[in-house]
């Protein structure tokens, strides 16, 4: 009985130590998991701030507004901008800006577009008539 009693208290002690280090295990898991999630943190964090704090944005961004730009080199652009009610045509280029024209910019955006040929309709109603018209047709 005592051999039997021997082999069971050397079993329990072999398990005890198995489940040991399997807990060390999975709390060494648990750190390396918790210390790459504060760094993927610090990493957005970072990533916010540069966006956040980078020169030229704020208020007197709104101030200025690129309204076109034409590549017409390789390294040569012509970029038309607003700058507080003044339009300015500029040539970038060579690691230099040159004022190529200078006009008070116009009420209007520049985003309009041209009217329609179809009278003054936008896209989405042109849109929508040609698709009735295909309907039609299509029927007839």
């Amino acid at each position: 009985m005592s051999t039997d009693a021997a082999r069971d208290n050397a079993l329990q002690a072999v398990s005890m130590s198995g489940g040991g280090e399997a807990m060390l295990g999975m709390a060494a898991l648990g750190k390396t998991a918790l210390v790459l999630l504060l760094l993927v943190g610090v990493i957005l964090l970072c990533g916010w701030l540069l966006r956040r704090l980078a020169p030229g944005q704020g208020r007197d961004a709104r101030l200025l507004t690129v309204v076109a730009s034409r590549a017409v080199g390789a390294k040569e652009r012509v970029v038309v901008v607003d700058v507080d009610g003044t339009r300015l045509v500029l040539g970038v280029g060579g690691g230099r800006v040159s004022r190529l024209h200078q006009y008070p910019a116009p009420d209007t955006p520049a985003d309009e577009g041209p009217s329609s040929p179809d009278g003054d309709l936008p896209f989405s109603a042109r849109f929508a008539q040609a698709l009735k018209q295909n309907l039609r047709g299509g029927r007839g």
